[in-house]
């Protein structure tokens, strides 16, 4: 007996197909147009094909910012990753100060990313900054408008400090999941902390912790305002990561062909990693339904 299909759902999906077509579907379409044209001005553009896209792969400056981008994005992991884990492991699993705990650790995710950077560049100031103030009283020659690896420290401090919380959110919402009853086995077996962790909670929450390290990687591969506002990409190049150098090439420049073929090859790349993270996460959850 062949069961009947309700398509009328699709009418539910259909207003946000629009939107999404013209928010991201038509804008796409015109970074692709101009990342094989190029034009003399007065809206005369002619046909440049692959040209652009030969000059960013050749480019000094794109692996330059590149590896700056996966340096950055690697240590970030190396830390927030672990550090979630530990804060989610320590933190209240019930009760008033269990509440008390996730509000707290929702508050750096609830601050707009602008405001972030506003507040760390003031933060860090040598003159008016508390951290900068303290840094220099203890005799540390801390300047991150002037020292790269100062600037370096800043920016890292500072996302970790706003992006800690949801790895460790995550992480504890895998952890809640958990049943008693692998617990009351473990003490029964008279299983150590760490046997407890490696066997018990750490394969339990890797689905959350595959979402985990999928977002941070995503937004710290693109992070954008906060190092912008903080160091606007100094001192020199230091900070100038592959976002802040894209719009220096696009708005700063002004040059649309190369711009949009970096955007392009940008977003190729992100695509990608997701595409790998999004293959990892699908066979992990078939070896947990087997």
């Amino acid at each position: 007996m062949n069961k009947t299909v309700n398509q009328k759902a699709w009418f539910l999906v259909l207003p946000v197909l629009v939107l999404v077509a013209f928010s991201a579907v038509i804008p796409l379409m015109t970074v692709v147009n101009y990342s094989v044209q190029d034009t003399f001005g007065n809206n005369d553009f002619f046909w440049a094909g692959f040209d652009w896209f030969d000059e960013m792969i050749h480019s000094d400056r794109l692996h330059a910012a590149l590896g700056r981008q996966v340096l950055f994005s690697a240590i970030i992991l190396a830390i927030e990753v672990p550090l979630g884990i530990f804060i989610a492991l320590n933190m209240p699993k019930k009760g008033f100060w269990s509440s008390v705990t996730l509000v707290l650790m929702a508050l750096p995710l609830l601050i707009p990313w602008n405001v972030v950077g506003t507040i760390w560049q003031i933060f860090g100031r040598v003159d008016i900054g508390l951290l900068g103030h303290a840094l220099a009283s203890l005799g540390f020659d801390y300047n991150y408008t002037n020292d790269a690896l100062d600037a370096w420290a800043t920016v890292i401090v500072m996302d970790v400090w706003h992006w800690t919380s949801l790895v460790a959110l995550l992480c504890y919402a895998g952890l809640q999941s958990i049943p008693q009853a692998y617990y009351q086995a473990a003490r029964i077996d008279q299983a150590t902390r760490w046997k407890v962790f490696r066997y018990i909670e750490l394969p339990k929450m890797s689905g959350v912790l595959l979402i985990a390290i999928l977002l941070r990687f995503m937004d710290s591969f693109m992070i954008y305002t906060e190092p912008f506002v903080v160091t606007g990409g100094g001192p020199g190049n230091a900070t100038t990561f592959l976002s802040i150098d894209l719009v220096k090439m696009a708005v700063g420049q002004f040059d649309l062909g190369p711009a949009a073929a970096f955007s392009i090859m940008y977003f190729l790349v992100i695509l990608l990693v997701s595409w790998v993270f999004y293959t990892v996460m699908t066979n992990f959850d078939k070896e947990e339904g087997l």
